[in-house]
């Protein structure tokens, strides 16, 4: 029988193995456990310490989180001062360094540890008896802010050292940095919430460090590598900076991989211009390299000019940041339809590479920056990433500059640009017509799942666009075999390659009889896959055969008001605006209207659902609207209240006479008074009226729904989809999915794990599904 570890022996264990998980990840570079390892030893640790107060290490991993929000920072005063390097920027200018210490130590090609000079925030940590106790900022070289509670939540930075022959108080230097991409995906979450950008992320390490309230700090992706040293008492230390390097590795500090040494002009010359090729692939931000004379001893001898080492120089790259002047903003289209704000710019050269065009992201970031046409701004280029504008210079502000508008439409197509609640794309609704987006369009209308047009792949379909063949989906239908050979030939006099086409001196043209033959076969369509077709965003095939189901004919899809689209149980609000915004752009409607007369033919049109004829009452039209205040018990009031057609006139004094509350009845009326909403509200009600008019006059039986009729209930854990997947599916199908199993349920799906549900369902005798079943229901209804 194992002794169980006392609460002190547990601690130094799992202190230890988080130092040691620490030490792998952020030095060695081979993590060994996973983060939910890493964070269930941690929160273990944590309560270990809370249980037992007298355990309290000030170098516990846990103390870099949770300390209180400091006020401001304290001063610290370097006893060593951290001193500023001398730039070169030409290689001339590093010949002269290299002689210069030739000449004063009388030697021939000295070697320097060379390493990148990272574009971050240089501190200072001081570590007692190999426990860290103090970290500050460079600041002015001679005083810096005392940062030490933020320092600690930094995981890079070692609360306490590892290894040998560690002196009894070490500094240690370094640079506080961000990685490229955490800073990337940082600042996408933070666009994505609505939150605040970082401009960068050299600002946003020296921003993350100067947080009052560590739990931010906490929350940035903060990293560190260590180059130098201050203060040391006690102990030995090598003879050369770059071994010295080494020895900091051992106990436990990360050190850049890139660090090297070099003999001389050309080895320090040959490693600037290696640096200089990665650069744009490296994972952080460079902005330049650092010679140090290898020899520590000769760096004594040398010592400073000034504020300034004689035996260390920063040969700087080109500028990656500079100002220029911001000329126009335009819109740019995606093949998505995503319309991006594109900062036209005065030309300037940005990292050695000429910049005319910066990306402002969206129109959430231009609000935040407030960045408006004529602005001086800070233009910033990293690598391979698009340009971007980072700041606006406000004290070069022309008085009057007026705050700039997302346009109201497409600059390719003219459709309505649109932006959906919660979302910061505005996207271009012209999905159809818009040239920015045809290739994704036709790629889409002829994939297997919807027109399903055999061998019409990807690559055809973008020489059709490119070459002016095909203008829209519904231009596929008038394609002929001479198009699509003389499309081949065309596309081989681009590209320069002999035309496959032409065999033994005759034009090949079996593919392409192939391929009208194919789009032939797609004229007969079912209505789901048509709809599909389209791209309508947010309309899946799940929701495709559900608007083809309940409403039957593509005639009445077409022109439903978006608030009758939410009756359908797995359509909601989005999903239906989005649907309205689709049908209501003409561009989109004259290319549907292309296709029915170039003979696409929906085989499977019907009368509407039983479910959705019994939906068609006032009330629930009104309510899925959205009106101010106007809940389902208020629409049904004024449904009650009103002949549909005077609904839209109805004075409010008589709205309160039929017993709405005077604020609904005032926010009704106020509402109604927009001329948007105004027609919306006439169209909602208008197509309900001529919908139960038909169906009055007709007489026609109504489609129903496979499922009609059926109650089903889920339990247990499904492998293949979700719970509320799989209610909508079913829902879709005309079936009712109840929360409890009862006589009157007709089938329990049971997943993984159920319980008391399956239980219940045994008990009653009610047929029990395995999800199995359930899929083979949804294939044979897809």
């Amino acid at each position: 029988m194992t002794d169980t570890p006392t609460p002190a022996a547990r601690a130094a264990d799992l202190r230890a193995r988080l130092e040691d998980a620490n030490q792998r990840y952020h030095v060695l570079d081979e993590p060994d456990i996973t983060d939910a390892e890493y964070d269930r030893l941690m929160r273990e640790l944590e309560a270990l310490e809370a249980a037992h107060p007298e355990l309290a290490d000030p170098a516990s991993p846990t103390r870099r989180v949770g300390a209180a929000p400091s006020r401001a920072f304290d001063e610290v005063r370097h006893a060593i001062p951290m001193l500023s390097l001398g730039n070169a920027f030409a290689d001339e200018e590093v010949a002269d360094f290299v002689a210069r210490i030739e000449e004063r130590l009388d030697l021939r090609a000295p070697v320097f540890s060379v390493e990148p000079k990272f574009d971050g925030l240089a501190i200072s940590l001081r570590y007692e008896d190999g426990v860290f106790v103090r970290g500050a900022t460079r600041g002015d070289g001679a005083t810096g802010e005392d940062v030490t509670v933020n320092l600690r939540v930094v995981r890079a930075v070692p609360l306490r050292l590892r290894g040998e022959g560690v002196p009894r108080v070490l500094e240690v230097r370094g640079e506080v940095y961000m990685p490229r991409a955490a800073f990337e995906a940082y600042n996408a979450r933070a666009r994505e919430h609505g939150g605040k950008v970082l401009a960068n992320p050299r600002n946003g390490a020296a921003g993350s460090l100067r947080q009052l309230d560590p739990a931010v700090t906490a929350s940035r992706p903060l990293a560190f590598y260590a180059y130098a040293l201050g203060v040391v008492e006690g102990g030995d230390l090598p003879a050369t900076h770059s071994a010295t390097l080494v020895r900091l590795r051992d106990w436990g500090f990360p050190v850049s991989p890139l660090v090297s040494t070099a003999r001389g002009v050309e080895g320090c010359l040959d490693y600037y211009r290696s640096i200089g090729a990665q650069r744009d692939a490296l994972p952080f931000d460079i902005d330049g390299v650092v010679y140090k004379l290898d020899d520590l001893a000769g760096q004594r001898e040398l010592g400073f000019v000034g504020r300034t080492p004689r035996w260390a120089i920063a040969h700087k790259f080109p500028a990656q940041e500079q100002t220029t002047r911001l000329v126009a903003i335009d819109i740019n289209i995606g093949r998505t339809g995503a319309a991006t704000p594109i900062a036209r710019l005065e030309p300037v050269q940005v990292g050695g590479v000429v910049v005319t065009n910066a990306t402002l992201h969206n129109a959430d970031q231009i609000a935040r920056l407030d960045v408006r046409v004529g602005d001086t701004v800070i233009v910033r280029r990293a690598g391979d990433v698009i340009p971007e504008v980072v700041r606006v210079v406000d004290e070069a502000r022309v008085a009057d500059a007026p705050v700039w508008q997302m346009p109201a439409n497409c600059p390719i197509c003219s459709s309505e640009l649109v932006r959906e609640e919660g979302e910061v794309v505005w996207r271009c609704s012209g999905e159809l017509v818009c040239p920015a987006q045809r290739k994704e369009a036709v790629i889409h209308f002829a994939s297997r799942r919807a027109m399903d047009i055999e061998g019409l792949g990807g690559r055809l379909i973008e020489d059709l666009c490119d070459l002016g063949f095909v203008a829209s989906v519904a231009d596929l239908y008038k394609l002929t075999v001479e198009d699509f050979v003389e499309m081949r030939r065309q596309a081989d006099a681009r590209d320069g390659t002999t035309p496959e086409t032409v065999k033994a001196g005759k034009v090949a043209t079996k593919w392409a009889e192939n391929l009208v033959e194919a789009i032939e076969a797609s004229r007969a369509a079912t209505l789901e896959r048509f709809l599909f077709a389209l791209g309508i965003e947010h309309v899946g095939e799940s929701t495709a055969k559900a608007l083809a189901t309940w409403f039957g004919s593509l005639e009445r899809v077409r022109r439903m008001p978006w608030p009758l689209l939410t009756l359908v149980p797995d359509i909601g609000g989005e999903v239906a605006h989005s649907i309205g915004h689709f049908f209501e752009q003409d561009g989109n409607q004259a290319v549907i209207d292309g296709l029915l007369a170039r003979g696409v033919r929906i085989g499977d049109e019907h009368g509407v659902s039983a479910k959705f004829a019994a939906a068609l009452e006032v009330a629930g039209a009104l309510a899925a609207i959205g009106i101010p205040k106007l809940t389902a018990k208020r629409a049904e009031q004024l449904a009650a209240a009103f002949a549909a057609d005077a609904i839209a006139d109805a004075p409010e004094h008589q709205l309160v006479t039929a017993g709405l509350p005077a604020d609904t009845a005032a926010a009704f009326v106020a509402w109604r008074a927009e001329p948007a909403h105004a027609r919306l509200l006439d169209d909602t009600l208008g197509a309900l009226a001529a919908l139960r008019a038909d169906l009055d006059a007709s007489g026609a039986a109504v489609a129903s729904l496979p499922l009609d009729g059926k109650t089903f209930v889920l339990t247990g854990t499904l492998a293949s989809l979700t719970r509320d997947a799989a209610k909508a599916r079913l829902e879709a199908l005309g079936a009712k999915v109840a929360g409890s199993v009862s006589k009157k349920t007709s089938v329990v799906v049971a997943g993984t794990e159920a319980g008391s549900k399956l239980d219940k369902a045994q008990e009653l005798g009610v047929e029990i599904w395995d999800e199995d079943r359930l899929v083979a229901l949804f294939a044979e209804h897809a």
